[in-house]
């Protein structure tokens, strides 16, 4: 648990007040489906990390590996493909359902062999 805390807190938190204004939600960009909340954010934060490290730990309990912090690695290069409207409509539903937030994160997550956690 103590390699999996290390690695959460270094991953990019996205926090944001919930939709009644009493208090937070958090996730990381890195595992944008485990979330976290709180009063305030100190709190939210705590959570998030929490929840973060124990996904993390998991993930290298069953052998995989967790993704890379965001900051690791500069995306600077862009691949294109074409594909057909179906395509399409699916990979957003298989994205959507793993609880990424593009087609991009889960086309590259996917390809690359990294084993995302389901929401």
């Amino acid at each position: 648990m103590s390699a999996a805390r290390k690695l959460a807190a270094q991953y990019r938190l996205v926090i944001e007040q919930d939709a009644e204004g009493d208090g937070f939600l958090g996730c990381t960009v890195e595992m944008p489906g485990v979330m976290g909340g709180g009063d305030d954010l100190a709190a939210c934060v705590k959570d998030t990390l929490e929840a973060t490290a124990a996904s993390i730990a998991l993930i290298l309990e069953s052998g995989d590996t967790p993704p890379a912090p965001a900051r690791e690695g500069k995306r600077d290069q862009q691949v294109n493909i074409r594909i057909t409207a179906e395509e399409r409509l699916t990979l957003e539903s298989l994205a959507n359902r793993e609880g990424f937030r593009s087609v991009s994160d889960y086309v590259r997550s996917t390809a690359l062999g990294r084993t995302p956690l389901r929401r």
